[in-house]
């Protein structure tokens, strides 16, 4: 596997088409049962919206990264309107139909001490005069982008995906689909499809043994017209089948909490990964890891290029790489981690020449958090600071070493001659949960503070290790 690829994630162009929906949560607490009738009462607290079906598909193609846009229908209501928000905070390009007549796909969910009290749908079935509308828009805009990926949820915005498919082919596209119909032989023309067992076995396949399993799928796709198939199995992993290969995959061996939009981080990550470059077995089994992460949280996850950078540890320690997002597109995804919920904290430096007591520094910084930011000065700023023969290592260099430490989530440079050596600037972008220095400073001494402080924030101090610094080790090498 060429994990170098993983440097081109940004390269994926992919059109999801299909059931778009707004996922909406209220939370509360119950404590007491309504004197109407015998239920519990909530009282709410919090107020959830999130993208839901294809555009789901989308959110985990843009957070590992892929150029995505979304092409599907909603109405003209809130929901519609609140989903199109979404997209934008998810930079995600909206393709999306409207269609007058008809609401906003919309799921309703009551969530009371960890367990759903209710779920209301507010939903009609698309018919084939709506799936037409979007026909129309895809063969306008399928030029732009190299993947359509179909998203199936069987609400009717895909009746006509047969014509779908053979626009997209005629293009030149790669086409994935996520199915819903047992019947295959609607998405001929296919290149990958990704039932799970469950919709395998309604498709006629047989799954008594892996013999029995290989050949039908074969015949699946051989009679379906379709290019091959990635069998999502549960407990028992993934397998891709070909008229002439099969690869598996083993299951993660992870902790699952929820499984529940596993199947669109797969197909995401499937379609990102060949858009990347990867053979079709390296992209697969890149899903398979993305989906074992996805499963191990709550709820509809995403996966981050740098959780599998992580997950992916031994074979990084084997070829001596390890992931480094792209400078320019650090900031969304740490955007992306403040919509998680996480906690943000940014610390910055030199860092010339990596010691003990930069080490130590970081882990103690990362753990005030959940996600370590570095602010790295470039050599520009280095030279202008430490003098014309610093830094010894250059930027990428520098980025490279801290990027590999545990304790780093991000690295970005500041100090560019329009700017200055401090990294205020960049700090009022990443906007931290705590802002850290090393030294002996005070606080309204600190780059930064003022603006961290006056967003609720907090400053935090750190003592250095002593006798250790880059000069230091410098001077010992000199001697």
């Amino acid at each position: 596997m060429d994990l170098g690829l993983l440097k081109n994630l940004n390269k994926a162009k992919v059109l999801v088409v299909g059931d778009v929906m707004l996922d909406r949560y209220w939370h509360g607490d119950s404590g007491r049962i309504s004197p109407e009738a015998p239920v519990p009462v909530v009282k709410v607290n919090r107020l959830e919206d999130k993208a839901g079906g294809a555009a789901n598909v989308a959110k985990n193609i843009a957070r590992l990264d892929g150029q995505v846009a979304l092409l599907g229908l909603i109405g003209d209501d809130e929901s519609g309107q609140i989903l199109q928000r979404i997209l934008a905070e998810e930079h995600i390009d909206s393709q999306l139909v409207q269609v007058v007549e008809l609401p906003t796909i919309a799921k309703m969910r009551v969530i009371s001490r960890h367990q759903q009290v209710v779920r209301l749908d507010q939903e009609e079935q698309f018919n084939k005069e709506h799936s037409q509308l979007l026909l129309q828009r895809l063969e306008r805009v399928v030029d732009d982008y190299d993947f359509v990926l179909f998203s199936d949820y069987n609400k009717g915005s895909l009746t006509l995906i047969e014509a779908m498919i053979r626009v997209a082919k005629d293009a030149g596209k790669t086409v994935l689909v996520d199915p819903k119909s047992p019947q295959l032989s609607l998405y001929r023309g296919a290149d990958y499809i990704t039932p799970n067992l469950n919709e395998f076995k309604l498709a006629g396949g047989d799954s008594s043994d892996e013999q029995a399993l290989t050949a039908s799928a074969r015949a699946l796709i051989r009679e379906a017209g379709i290019g091959a198939m990635l069998l999502t199995r549960s407990e028992q992993g993934m397998s891709l089948i070909s008229a002439t290969e099969k690869h598996d995959f083993a299951a993660q061996v992870r902790e699952v909490s929820d499984v529940t939009g596993a199947g669109d981080t797969v197909i995401a990550t499937l379609t990102v990964m060949l858009g990347a470059g990867m053979t079709p077995a390296d992209a697969v089994e890149l899903a398979n890891i993305a989906a074992g992460i996805a499963v191990s949280k709550l709820g509809a996850a995403t996966v981050s290029p740098e959780e599998l950078s992580r997950k992916l540890g031994q074979y990084l320690r084997k070829n001596g790489e390890h992931y480094q997002a792209p400078f320019e597109s650090v900031l969304q995804h740490i955007e992306f981690a403040k919509q998680n919920g996480e906690k943000i904290v940014f610390t910055n430096g030199c860092f010339d020449i990596l010691h003990a007591g930069h080490v130590r520094y970081l882990a103690q910084a990362k753990a005030m958090g959940d996600r370590l930011v570095v602010g790295l000065n470039t050599d520009d700023s280095i030279a202008r600071l430490k003098g014309p023969e610093r830094p010894i290592n250059p930027l990428e260099e520098r980025a490279m070493v801290l990027s590999a430490l545990a304790s780093v989530d991000w690295v970005i440079p500041f100090g560019k001659v329009e700017e200055n050596d401090t990294p205020a600037k960049l700090i009022e972008q990443v906007s931290p949960d705590i802002l850290v220095k090393g030294g002996d400073y005070k606080v309204e001494e600190i780059a930064g503070a003022e603006h961290v402080l006056r967003h609720g924030g907090q400053v935090e101090v750190l003592e250095f290790l002593n006798g250790c610094s880059t000069s230091n080790v410098i001077s010992k090498i000199r001697s």
